[in-house]
């Protein structure tokens, strides 16, 4: 069961030919599509299907956008440093380096206005990027000179022909030598290796391949939203299947109970990206999740988590004690991990002794001594932190606490001198507090272990390029929260739009936190047995926002909209 691919946005020198009329609306939007279909790019489609010329592009683009036009004859081949930009990205975006001068990177482009082959090259070289205009037919000769072309003699539609080069470890199982030969097939390795690129250029966090009666659908969570992204045909789904059970040293004769495995993938020498994968049997095949551990992405500073100025002071000042506990907590992909590495990095120093278990490690940090969960052999988490106490430790951190056992073991080590963080599932901070009282922690070891409860989601933030004012009646904006003074001095709400720099209005995510310190009488509440709904009318009483509140906050900055926090919080 095929879909029609999803339409995205013309550029705006695709614009600039229907405004001079060189061509109509009605053809730019077909050119478009067409090109896409045919995994072109727009210039590229008008000049090999003869519909402009490339010199009349070229110019034309050159006095629209103000960009320098360049003779590509005036470079020689050998001379440009082609090593710098991935070869995917050359053929994807026939943008080709020309130059580098400092940290600026010069490339040679047909379409000066594809800001996202600018972004993703930048992105990629760590560089910022400069485009310099040239013919087309030029830039095509150049590439195809430099040895930079794409292979599309019989693969077109499996993706670019250095796919089936890129590194994986571990692709050797014991299972091997028995294998259907299809799964080697140059074609499958090479589109299995296109969707994990593509996942981690855009961003996602999950790949999901999906096996149904009619069709197979490939999905991306980006943004904590999923978003097809592909429909191979449904004969493919076992070879793909196969493919990536492989990768992963799984047993690929075991269809009937589900498996767990990792990918490791070299995308350079300098840059690993780790998959963690996980098949479940469905009626009509096996489901693969991937799950993207990419260490880099994790590392954004605490200014970039989200934090109101109070909330972040209060973080830092539990951190920076010498013993008891903070907890995270929220669902799972709300963005705990990073905001206790985050508080990791800030503590790394080569005085002071930090342990972690998790269930896995997600995010490698060098000078913090990380340890695999693995239940098999024994080693739990409470296992795990009997022994990391044997090894004169400071710091702490556990995956979860799930059981009174890790919880009792966390608790005495945040009472005997060491800094402890953990991250629970509850709804919000005041319910954690309950959520160990009901584990079976006495009371009094909550209130004389516990410093910090932080409460957290991830909303998705509005693009900048193209959000707009929303004209909310006042009752829609009191329901939503803010006060009447909020609405009285001129609150300005936006909304999501969409454009060819987001992904339907939204770009990127922020966090929303709950910050609740442990007061006195916090602590008195807990020692009497206070219920959730207590502890949350006494954090109310102090000051400390909610998820909601802290969400309003964002809408009122014009960095989210009301929309976004109505899906990730409640009212």
């Amino acid at each position: 069961m095929s879909k029609e691919p999803a339409a995205y946005k013309p550029s705006g020198l695709a614009w600039q030919l229907v405004r001079e009329q060189l061509i109509s609306e009605t053809q730019m939007q077909a050119a478009y599509q067409e090109a896409r279909n045919k995994g072109r790019t727009f210039v590229q489609h008008l000049v090999e299907e003869k519909i402009l010329d490339s010199r009349q592009l070229a110019i034309l683009a050159s006095q629209a956008f103000g960009v320098p036009l360049l003779d590509l004859d005036a470079f020689e081949t050998d001379t440009l440093p082609l090593t710098l930009v991935d070869e995917r990205l050359i053929n994807k975006h026939r943008a080709l380096p020309l130059m580098r001068r400092g940290n600026r990177l010069f490339l040679a482009v047909s379409d000066p206005t594809n800001d996202q082959a600018l972004e993703e090259i930048r992105f990629n070289t760590g560089l910022a990027t400069d485009p310099i205009l040239v013919d087309e037919q030029k830039l095509s000769q150049a590439i195809q000179k430099s040895g930079h072309a794409q292979d599309t003699s019989s693969i077109s539609d499996f993706g670019d022909a250095d796919l089936e080069k890129l590194e994986i470890e571990n692709t050797e199982s014991e299972d091997t030598e028995n294998l259907d030969a299809a799964v080697d097939e140059a074609p499958i390795v090479r589109y299995v290796n296109k969707i994990l690129v593509d996942a981690i250029t855009a961003g996602a966090s999950d790949i999901h391949f999906e096996p149904f009666e009619k069709y197979f659908r490939i999905r991306f969570r980006q943004d904590g939203l999923l978003r097809e992204v592909a429909n191979p045909p449904l004969n493919m789904a076992s070879r793909l299947t196969s493919r990536l059970k492989v990768m992963s040293r799984m047993n690929i004769a075991e269809r009937r109970v589900p498996q767990d495995g990792r990918i490791k993938l070299k995308l350079s020498r300098n840059r690993d990206i780790d998959f963690r994968v996980n098949t479940l049997p469905t009626i009509y095949g096996e489901k693969i999740v991937l799950r993207i551990l990419d260490s880099s992405s994790a590392q954004v500073g605490i200014d970039a988590l989200g934090f109101e100025p109070e909330q972040r002071d209060a973080f830092l000042n539990a951190i920076k004690k010498p013993y008891g506990m903070i907890l995270v907590t929220g669902p799972t992909g709300s963005g705990k991990t990073v905001s206790l590495y985050t508080a990791l990095n800030i503590l790394n120093d080569p005085e002071i002794n930090i342990s972690t278990v998790e269930d896995p490690v997600e995010i490698q940090v060098a000078g913090i001594n990380q340890v695999n969960l693995n239940p098999k052999s024994g080693l739990t988490f409470a296992a795990a932190l009997r022994a990391f106490l044997r090894q004169d430790p400071d710091i702490l951190m556990v995956g979860e606490i799930r059981d009174l056992e890790t919880a009792e073991i966390a608790v005495k080590a945040a009472q005997t001198g060491h800094l402890v963080l953990s991250t629970l599932h509850t709804n919000d901070a005041p319910q954690t507090l309950t959520r160990l009282a009901n584990m079976g922690v006495p009371p009094f070891n909550i209130a004389s272990s516990v410093l910090l409860i932080m409460a957290q989601r991830l909303a998705r933030k509005l693009c900048v390029h193209c959000r707009t004012v929303l004209n909310l009646p006042h009752p829609a904006l009191l329901t939503a929260g803010f006060s009447e003074a909020e609405i009285d001095a001129g609150l300005t709400i936006y909304g999501p739009v969409g454009c060819d720099k987001c992904n339907k209005g939204y770009r990127g995510r922020i966090g929303l936190f709950q910050v609740m310190p442990i007061s006195e009488e916090t602590t008195r509440l807990i020692l009497e047995g206070g219920n959730a709904i207590q502890l949350a009318d006494q954090a109310r009483r102090e000051g400390i926002a909610d998820l909601r509140a802290s969400g309003l906050r964002k809408v009122k900055a014009g960095i989210t909209s009301l929309e976004e926090i109505n899906r990730v919080t409640t009212e």
